[in-house]
């Protein structure tokens, strides 16, 4: 499943990545690769930290192991971000956990989710939606979430659920930092359309400079993380695999410091 194209917003003020990490950063095309569910010690929790480059971990709140799983992939050097829940425009509440955002809530107790969300996952520079085709698609709830992360110095990753998402234009006119999901890695739970997924990205790199690729923990979790521990090595030839922090465009300025 292929998005539409890589938004990449300077930050008004607050760069995230350090120069020389940037400098760092060498190959053809970047790749930042995206777990999302973490923090309910979900099958392949383990294998995905295992993986052989430094990656995004997008870690839900209120959960059992929310802050373990955050304090070990900030200590073996990956992003760390908030996977917020989010209402959907079509599923089960259950799916979605503790904490969630749903359109029908007023802009304090939306503000008052948020901030208690990025209090709980140690380590965050970021946040991301999970699920919310409803919620991402809503100006106002939207508006409010975008005002807290812009308050805590933080960048937004659309994952893509909805093409009615309004985050390019209140990134845009908020001044948040925006980055956009390009490939869902294992929307089906199958090795093979993992692979197949994995290819649809090489393709995409074919005529980009970088993606943003999403996969999870949980259900298609090993076979995900066999798959991409697979995959990079015959990738790193003519790409670098990179955070997302990597992927916003430093600011001189300041550096934004991810919440302790």
């Amino acid at each position: 499943m292929i998005t539409a194209a890589l938004m990449l917003l300077m930050p008004l003020s607050g760069g995230i990545a350090k120069a020389s990490e940037q400098s760092e950063v060498k190959g053809n095309r970047q790749v930042a690769i995206v777990i999302d569910d973490f923090g309910n010690n979900m099958t392949g929790t383990r294998e995905m930290m295992e993986l052989p480059v430094h990656f995004t971990v997008a870690v839900m709140p209120f959960l059992p192991t929310t802050k373990q799983d955050a304090e070990l992939a900030h200590k073996l050097g990956h992003d760390v971000i908030v996977h917020m829940p989010m209402e959907p425009v079509k599923g089960k509440p259950e799916w979605l956990g503790p904490g969630a955002i749903t359109t029908a809530m007023s802009d304090e107790e939306i503000r008052k989710r948020v901030e208690e969300a990025i209090n709980e996952v140690p380590h965050a520079v970021g946040m991301n939606n999970h699920m919310g085709s409803k919620v991402t698609a809503d100006e106002r709830v939207m508006r409010v979430v975008l005002s807290v992360v812009k308050t805590h110095g933080m960048f937004f990753l659309d994952s893509r659920t909805t093409f009615k998402t309004v985050l390019p234009k209140l990134t845009a006119e908020l001044g948040v930092p925006l980055l956009s999901n390009q490939v869902f890695l294992d929307d089906v739970y199958t090795a093979s359309h993992i692979s197949k997924q994995v290819g649809i990205l090489r393709k995409y790199l074919e005529s980009h400079d970088s993606c943003v690729t999403i996969g999870h923990v949980g259900p298609p979790g090993k076979m995900t993380a066999s798959v991409l521990k697979a995959s990079i090595p015959s990738m790193q030839s003519n790409t670098t695999f990179v955070t997302l922090s990597q992927m916003i465009i430093p600011s001189a300025e300041k550096e934004i410091v991810p919440h302790p």
